[in-house]
C-alpha cells in the first residue's frame, strides 16, 4: 500500500495597504470557504521581510513561505513593482506564484507587472459579488488545480 504524503497547506500572502481593500478581500476569501490561512503585509517592505524570513518573520514554522502572493502595486515605501522584481530575482522565491491584484487597468501597469514576472494580473472589482467570484477562482485555480513548485526546488538545468 502506498501512502500519500499529505499536502502542507501554506498561507496566502496578501500585500495591501488599504484597510478597506484588506477587509473586502479577506471577507471574500472567507465567504469562498478558503481553508488556507491569509497573512497580510501592509507594505512592500513588510512583504519582503516576510518572504525572505527577516526580522519578526524569521521563524519559518510560524511564518512559512506562502503558496501564493496577492500583490497590490501602489504601496508605501517599496512599491509592488520593486517587490515583484525582488521576488523573481531571488532563487528561493522566483517560482512563487505572484498575482497582481490592483485597481489599475492601465496598460503600462499590466506590461510592467508581466515584465517583472507576474504570473497573473487581476483588477479589483467594485462589487462584493465580483470580488467573491475572484476569490472562488483564486481558490479553484491557484490552490486546487494549479500544481505549484515544491518548496526549495533547485534548478535542474
Amino acid at each position: 500500500m502506498v501512502s500519500e504524503i499529505p499536502r502542507v497547506e501554506r498561507p496566502i500572502l496578501l500585500v495591501e495597504d488599504n484597510p478597506m481593500d484588506v477587509e473586502l478581500t479577506l471577507d471574500a476569501l472567507r465567504e469562498a470557504r478558503l481553508r488556507t490561512a491569509v497573512h497580510v503585509a501592509r507594505s512592500g517592505g513588510e512583504a519582503l521581510d516576510y518572504l525572505f524570513g527577516r526580522q519578526q518573520y524569521s521563524d519559518r514554522k510560524a511564518y512559512p513561505l506562502p503558496s501564493l502572493v496577492l500583490l497590490d502595486l501602489h504601496l508605501p515605501g517599496i512599491d509592488g513593482y520593486e517587490c515583484l522584481r525582488q521576488i523573481k530575482a531571488a532563487p528561493i522565491l522566483k517560482r512563487l506564484p505572484v498575482v497582481v491584484f490592483t485597481s489599475s487597468r492601465d496598460d503600462s501597469d499590466v506590461v510592467k507587472s508581466y515584465d517583472r514576472g507576474a504570473n497573473s494580473y487581476l483588477v479589483k472589482p467594485a462589487s462584493a459579488t465580483e470580488r467573491l467570484e475572484i476569490a472562488r477562482q483564486i481558490h479553484r485555480y491557484w490552490l486546487s488545480l494549479n500544481l505549484g513548485p515544491p518548496l526549495f526546488a533547485t534548478d535542474q538545468t
